[in-house]
């Protein structure tokens, strides 16, 4: 399609660029866990009543909902989102505005994510009088823990929206380049918890006791059957097991132990298959040797899925902004994201904005305690936001 620019907008990219650096620094210094994000909200808040844009509370006390009305607000309407939620993680990055947090750091670039959305807001406002329809702003709490879009789709986050957009800073894709693929973006998300119990006894005695630890890892071995004879091979799936405790002492043998893990996938059917597996397996490895199990799933979030035609509009929109090269191909991922509840209610699409620039430190992968981002590409990210709802709108 033929994507036209507006003509102001890189004129508003060229205002904004220092600032939304300072803005992405503010955040990155005060990290703020999942459900936890009072002072970012209030921060962000504060920055939508300075400019004059209303907002409002919704779907738990940190998440926020703003809106802008063009002329015929009720024509069309798409959502943007950005989530806001920091991660556990002790920052070893070494910059001057590193977290003043102990123990939490943006070690996922949601910090990267507010600012560029907030820019988005500020360019949108000015240019408000010169598009039809509406374009709303969700700043979405607790994304780590899949616990915050969900809760904005029932408190009527998308509402007289028809479309949806977000972006995810990504940490192997060159700086400044838009990474898209249709369909399966990225995995569903479910988290396992298995509870084992055994007998304990001396180290010694064995035959006296009924040992945890041996259940546990028998368990284990058993789960990665599950992906590798069980699910077809061109269906992407993972069963992990992230975490085992059990025992007390080197002579002791563990009458109890605890694991948890993580499945990833992106058919409805295999998600089911696993997570049945999953429990049939750690049941009957326990009961053959002897012990008992409860397993507890939660699930998290389902598969990002995005939608054919938004997707080539979001990678012509790229190629018109910031050229022929900006969009690329890439994916689909196996980490999860919980942008997929809006999508299972309107069309959608998730973008990778690359920040990998090794030049500047920026070829750490997300989660990790140096993780960071070269800045240049954020405004890239806020330009991209204001103009595929711009395009949309207009289409």
């Amino acid at each position: 399609m033929t994507v036209n620019i507006h003509p102001a907008l890189h004129a508003l990219c060229g205002k904004y660029a220092e600032e939304i650096i300072r803005t992405r620094r503010y955040f990155h210094a005060h990290p703020e866990l999942s459900t936890e994000e009072v002072e970012t909200a209030r921060a962000i808040r504060a920055e939508l009543d300075r400019i004059g844009v209303p907002w409002r509370v919704c779907g738990g006390p940190t998440s926020t909902l703003a809106r802008i009305e063009g002329r015929n607000p009720e024509k069309k309407a798409i959502l943007l989102r950005a989530d806001i939620d920091a991660l556990p993680v002790t920052e070893a990055t070494g910059v001057d505005y590193a977290s003043q947090c102990p123990g939490k750091m943006h070690a996922c670039g949601h910090d990267c994510h507010i600012a560029m959305l907030l820019t988005a807001v500020k360019m949108l406002n000015e240019l408000k009088d010169d598009f039809e329809g509406t374009v709303v702003f969700a700043f979405q709490a607790a994304e780590e823990s899949c616990l915050g879009a969900a809760p904005m789709v029932a408190d009527g986050a998308l509402d007289g929206v028809d479309a949806c957009y977000a972006q995810h800073v990504w940490w192997d894709v060159p700086a400044g380049k838009f990474a898209l693929c249709k369909g399966p973006a990225m995995a569903s998300g479910d988290r396992f918890r298995i509870e084992i119990e055994g007998r304990p006894g001396h180290g010694a005695a064995p035959e006296t006791c009924i040992d945890a630890t041996v259940i546990g890892a028998a368990i284990i071995m058993n789960l990665q059957t599950i992906v590798s004879r069980e699910v077809l091979p061109f269906n992407a799936a993972v069963v992990s097991v992230g975490s085992l405790e059990s025992g007390t002492r080197f002579n002791v043998i563990s009458g109890s132990a605890v694991m948890e893990g993580t499945v990833r996938t992106f058919l409805p059917e295999v998600r089911e298959h696993i997570l049945r597996r999953i429990e049939e397996i750690a049941l009957g490895t326990a009961q053959t040797l002897r012990g008992k199990a409860r397993v507890t799933i939660d699930r998290l979030s389902p598969p990002v899925m995005n939608d054919a035609a938004m997707t080539d509009m979001v990678r012509d929109v790229a190629a018109a902004l910031w050229g022929e090269d900006a969009p690329q191909a890439y994916g689909p991922v196996m980490p999860c994201e919980d942008f997929s509840y809006f999508q299972e209610k309107v069309p959608g699409v998730m973008a990778f904005l690359g920040i990998r620039n090794p030049e500047c430190g920026a070829c750490y992968a997300q989660h990790h305690d140096k993780y960071n981002v070269d800045e240049s590409a954020l405004i890239r990210g806020a330009g991209m936001y204001a103009q595929t709802a711009l395009t949309f709108l207009a289409g």
